[in-house]
């Protein structure tokens, strides 16, 4: 801070010096008057100036030490009150702009949460054609035609889907609701509605669970499953089988999802959690979102569910969801 403030007064220093150089050359130049004295009086002078300028340090500084010591925050009590006009100045600017930036903030948290009660509002009317369209589709005669449009409503609908979710995870703190769930009943109604994708496909699944209860939110570990569910099933070869398994390790679930598909590029792995990412393989399907294994990873990091992936390319992926010791969810319940 004192080199900062000496800087700023290099002015100031300077022209003091300038004119004792000046009263100095005066009595070099002008016989009248004597060289001691003006030697004396340029002492004094320096010395003056000198507790000048050490005292205007401490009354100048103060108010940008505190500026310079403040959290980062726009809470303006914390701003530091003013001494001098200047100070006044600077201070009455700072409040004005954090005054203007909470107010935008506020407009905009509430166009936001407008937004997303209209998107989530949109999706539910939407929802209520599509479960027409279902049962229209499940009077169809004609099993290949039925089949194809089963596979099309199957991705409208989990793109709904996704778009709810994604709208809800911001705000998933409060929507948490812990409970010992059974992993069975969760699994087999994911794959029940991937049925006739897995029957066109010709997928079959084998599921053998060791641990069969978890502590967690059944509705968000249902929509994290989906994504890995539809991720398998996607990328699965035709006539090929998905397993799926649950086992305690070190007093942790563990539930592995494993397909025999064509596995994950060594160079996507680290990145396939990553909002947007498409697999840069040659395979790729071109509707790929990128957002499934995204919205999954997100929504896992409240329920303390750790997903990690495995994968070899031409020989399928396994995908791993840790689940919490059940100590720490009941800490939270305890709460």
């Amino acid at each position: 801070m004192i080199r900062k403030f000496l800087i700023e007064r290099i002015s100031w220093v300077s022209l003091i010096v300038l004119l004792q150089l000046l009263a100095l050359i005066l009595a070099y130049l002008d016989s009248s008057l004597s060289i001691d004295s003006m030697f004396y009086y340029v002492f004094l002078s320096l010395v003056i100036s000198s507790l000048f300028v050490v005292i205007r340090y401490f009354k100048e500084t103060s108010f940008f030490k505190e500026l310079d010591l403040r959290d980062s925050t726009t809470d303006i009590t914390s701003l530091p009150e003013p001494n001098s006009p200047f100070e006044s100045f600077i201070y009455n600017e700072i409040t004005s702009l954090i005054e203007q930036l909470e107010k935008d903030s506020s407009t905009n948290r509430l166009l936001l949460e407008q937004e997303k009660d209209e998107m989530l509002s949109w999706i539910h009317e939407v929802k209520t054609p599509l479960t027409a369209l279902k049962l229209i589709i499940d009077r169809t005669e004609d099993h290949q035609l039925k089949s194809e449009l089963m596979h099309e409503w199957l991705r409208i609908y989990y793109l709904l889907d996704q778009q709810l979710h994604k709208k809800r995870i911001p705000f998933i703190e409060n929507d948490l609701f812990i409970e010992n769930v059974e992993l069975e009943s969760i699994l087999y109604s994911e794959i029940h509605m991937l049925r006739s994708w897995c029957l066109k496909k010709g997928i079959g699944f084998d599921v053998e669970l060791s641990s069969t209860h978890v502590l967690t939110d059944v509705k968000w570990l249902s929509f994290i499953l989906r994504q890995i569910l539809t991720n398998a099933v996607k990328y699965s070869e035709e006539g090929s089988e998905i397993t799926i398994q649950s086992a305690v390790q070190k007093g942790q679930t563990i539930l592995n999802v494993t397909d025999n598909g064509r596995g994950i590029d060594p160079r996507d792995v680290p990145r396939i959690f990553d909002k947007g990412f498409t697999s840069i393989n040659k395979h790729q399907d071109q509707h790929a979102t990128g957002m499934g294994l995204y919205l999954a990873k997100k929504a896992a990091i409240p329920l303390g569910i750790h997903i990690s992936v495995w994968s070899t390319v031409g020989r399928g992926t396994t995908f791993t969801l840790t689940f919490s010791k059940e100590n720490r969810f009941l800490q939270i319940q305890g709460e």
